[in-house]
């Protein structure tokens, strides 16, 4: 068995926390608060996947829904890190966009990048709530946040592979709960 199939099936038993994450993360966006997600490289492409999902749409039509990728502005991550350094890159956006309630997505396949751990422990200083996406657990990323979905694979690669399948589930357990409220009302 490939190591994605073999990562594919242990997601499975991922599914419900993936769910509680959506019901959880479409109530924050409903309420008008957001999204702020952020990885490296390739991590950081799944950022912008999962927010451009939420800001447009995922599969059916639906409000937009504010989610902001961190790195995808190049001015401001550009003038953050040359004024304050690359480890401030991402917290100081958390602390000029995130709001209490807000929730914070860090995506990361090794859960040791500096820049991410400063902008979790802003985000959780300013009231947000934090999840990562990582590789292999346990991983300081994983431990600073208030919840964790890690990947047990043993090349980067697979690990951003099931990160791509778990925004999707993200996204369409989103999609459920805010369509639903969109067709009973009162919710």
């Amino acid at each position: 068995m490939s190591s994605l199939s073999r990562c594919l099936l242990q997601l499975e038993a991922d599914l419900g926390q993936i769910e509680g994450w959506g019901v959880h993360l479409a109530d924050v966006l409903m309420g008008g608060g957001r999204l702020l997600a952020l990885g490296n490289g390739g991590s950081a492409a799944l950022a912008q996947h999962l927010t451009s999902e939420l800001v447009g749409r995922y599969l059916d039509e639906r409000m937009p829904l504010s989610a902001i990728s961190l790195h995808a502005d190049s001015s401001t991550t550009t003038a953050i890190v040359n004024d304050y350094g690359p480890t401030e890159v991402f917290a100081r956006q958390v602390r000029a966009h995130g709001r209490p309630g807000d929730v914070l997505l860090a995506l990361s396949t090794s859960g040791r990048s500096p820049n991410l751990m400063t902008a979790v422990d802003a985000a959780r200083d300013a009231g947000l709530l934090t999840w990562a996406l990582t590789g292999a657990a346990p991983s300081p990323l994983s431990r600073a946040c208030h919840d964790s979905l890690a990947v047990e694979a043993p090349a980067t690669a697979t690990v951003q592979e099931v990160h791509q399948v778990v925004v999707h589930l993200l996204c369409a357990a989103v999609d459920a709960v805010v369509l639903t409220a969109a067709v009973i009302p009162g919710r």
